[in-house]
C-alpha cells in the first residue's frame, strides 16, 4: 500500500513541476512588431548588448547595439548609427536605468 502512494505522489509532482517559459519581451514601435528573442549585455562594456531581434514576426541575425554611442555593429562588422526606426532605440531605451 505505501509503495503505491510513494509512486502516486512522485508522478503528481513530476507532472505539477512548472518548466521555465520562453518569452519575447515585444514592442510596437513605429508600425512594426519588435521583439527581443535574445540578448546579452557585454561585461566589459556594460553599454553593449548582443541581441537578435524579431521585426514583424522575421528573426534578425545577432548584432550589437552600442547604446552609448549609439551605433549597431552588423555580423560582417559594419558600423552604422543608430538611424530613424532603428530597433537599437528600443533596446537602449528598455534597459535605460
Amino acid at each position: 500500500m505505501m509503495k503505491y502512494f510513494c509512486c502516486w505522489l512522485l508522478l503528481i509532482s513530476f507532472f505539477c513541476a512548472a518548466l521555465p517559459a520562453e518569452a519575447s519581451v515585444c514592442r510596437n514601435y513605429q508600425g512594426r512588431e519588435i521583439c527581443i528573442v535574445d540578448i546579452k549585455r557585454s561585461a566589459k562594456n556594460y553599454w553593449e548588448y548582443r541581441v537578435i531581434l524579431s521585426v514583424d514576426g522575421v528573426k534578425q541575425p545577432l548584432e550589437i547595439y552600442n547604446c552609448r554611442d549609439r551605433t549597431t555593429v552588423k555580423q560582417d562588422g559594419t558600423v552604422l548609427a543608430f538611424g530613424q526606426n532603428n530597433p537599437g532605440e528600443i533596446v537602449c531605451h528598455f534597459f535605460k536605468k
